[in-house]
């Protein structure tokens, strides 16, 4: 879910350490009007999907039945079942500022990213504070390197909804591509205050503060990570690597083999068993 862009950028800013610069995830997801949320174990499974046609079915003209098979279809990865549900839940109500925010989202994941755009935009016209839509705009401006346009609709979606962790962590990507560390360090606390249970801010800041020599902070916050999500494999690697720079070598072994277990083809995991194995 991260640009290559932001990505190299970040990998080239804590290339002294040696750490793996991944922030990936967001606030961002497909909207349900409230009965389906992006978090919602066994959306887009084909029991999930059956269940929604029948209510279809029964409901015929119900555009938010529409909507929400489409976000099932979406997140099954039928992009174009998700799409045609969409069109037709707007068929039914053009004003379903929903349906058009999860087009968009849907447009721009399969790399349409002028139509994307143009539902974000309707999305917004129909409902200028709707955050969904702005985080979602907001996050197809920072993938097409559109760095400022991005940070205004983060900024909004911050604004309407200031407990939006999502907003926070993607305003902090583009500031950290920008070079605006201190802010970018900003966002991502502000973002863990707002949702603790996330464990992208906590690697991303614990990035920030190894490049600042805060190796035991970062150690603090990669960890954080891993308490949220014990297969996230670029924390594990750069827990290790700074573990190595605290002299606690083995502990550093453990963590980078568990992390390249997770993501085999990391350069800098594969680096640090080297490294480690054979000083061991």
């Amino acid at each position: 879910m991260t640009s290559p862009s932001l990505r190299r950028s970040s990998l080239s800013l804590f290339a002294a350490l040696g750490l793996l610069a991944l922030a990936g995830c967001n606030g961002e997801g497909f909207t349900g009007g409230g009965a389906l949320t992006a978090g919602d174990g066994g959306a887009g499974s084909a029991a999930n999907i059956s269940s929604l046609t029948e209510v279809i079915r029964s409901q015929p003209n119900d555009p938010n039945a529409y909507n929400l098979r489409g976000t099932a279809y979406a997140r099954s990865g039928d992009t174009r079942a998700a799409l045609a549900d969409f069109d037709a839940a707007l068929k039914i109500d053009p004003n379903y500022y929903r349906a058009w925010a999860n087009k968009g989202l849907t447009l721009r994941q399969a790399g349409q990213i002028d139509a994307a755009k143009a539902a974000y935009d309707r999305a917004l016209m129909i409902k200028p504070d709707y955050s969904a839509a702005l985080l979602g705009r907001g996050n197809l401006f920072r993938l097409t390197n559109q760095p400022q346009a991005a940070i205004a609709d983060f900024n909004e979606a911050i604004r309407v909804d200031p407990r939006n962790a999502g907003a926070y962590h993607d305003r902090a990507l583009i500031k950290q591509a920008l070079g605006d560390r201190t802010g970018a360090m900003a966002d991502y606390s502000a973002a863990i205050e707002r949702d603790a249970s996330a464990p992208e801010p906590f690697n991303a800041r614990g990035l920030l503060k190894a490049a600042d020599g805060d190796l035991m902070g970062a150690l603090n916050d990669f960890n954080g990570a891993l308490n949220n999500d014990l297969n996230y494999g670029e924390a594990w690697i750069n827990r290790g690597v700074v573990e190595e720079q605290l002299g606690q070598r083995q502990d550093a072994l453990s963590a980078c083999q568990r992390g390249l277990s997770l993501v085999p083809k990391s350069p800098i995991g594969q680096d640090c068993v080297k490294r480690l194995s054979r000083h061991g």
